[in-house]
């Protein structure tokens, strides 16, 4: 029995690249869409947010000199471009998605509409929201909190390269200590970096639950919907 109803997945950019510095690796965005179709079956409705890392990283060093409004709006079609990909992989293992830009892209994707992806999600569609929230100066994470507060999502599901949120950095540390769930506030005032400080706050002011889990762990989505304890409960 599934523990939530409706998540929002966020998936960084890399996460599409498989082990590769950028680009998008086939094989590790089919595994992927592969867990997604499995979670939705199980009767959670999904709605995913890409980052753009992945992309963008190919053109990071032209970007550096750039107007930081220019260099986000690139950084929004590089979450475009992955969208599609993820779409794709999942509409061929048969299961119906839209993709919804905050950038109007009639030829490529529907205008996000608050209304119409509550019905997509509701008629069983996995809904991927890209070009973040149209706006510079805002990141992925606050567009996946933005869009998960629209669309009513029980929980953002963090999917990251390592198992939750530590006292510091598992990957440079070996003694990092992980937290099993940890507030908002010590999330904040220790800088821990696993969201943005704009996302986090949002989600302390609506009472939005975070879970940071493991995305290298086969079935890791589906453990995580199900309510199984894995990853760390920000609340």
């Amino acid at each position: 029995m599934a523990r939530y109803n409706r998540i929002l997945l966020k998936l960084s950019g890399e996460a599409l690249a498989g082990g590769a510095s950028f680009g998008i690796h086939a094989e590790r965005v089919k595994q992927l869409a592969g867990e997604v179709v499995a979670v939705n079956r199980a009767g959670v409705q999904v709605g995913v947010v890409v980052g753009g890392g992945n992309i963008f990283r190919g053109v990071a060093a032209a970007a550096q000199n750039m107007d930081r409004v220019t260099a986000d709006h690139m950084g929004m079609l590089a979450t475009v471009i992955n969208a599609l990909a993820l779409s794709d992989a999942l509409e061929q293992m048969g299961m119906h998605t839209r993709v919804m830009s905050a950038i109007e892209m009639h030829q490529v994707a529907e205008p996000y509409i608050r209304r119409r992806a509550i019905r997509h999600l509701e008629k069983g569609r996995v809904v991927i929201f890209a070009a973040g929230t149209s706006n510079p100066y805002f990141s992925t994470d606050t567009a996946a909190t933005l869009r998960a507060l629209e669309i009513h999502a029980e929980v953002i599901a963090k999917a990251t390269r390592v198992d939750g949120v530590y006292d510091k950095d598992p990957l440079k540390f070996p003694d990092a200590v992980l937290f099993p769930e940890i507030s908002y506030m010590d999330v904040l005032s220790k800088s821990l970096g696993v969201m943005d400080a704009t996302s986090i706050a949002m989600c302390r002011d609506n009472h939005l639950p975070i879970i940071v889990f493991n995305l290298n762990g086969a079935g890791n989505i589906m453990r995580m919907s199900m309510g199984e304890p894995i990853g760390t409960l920000i609340h």
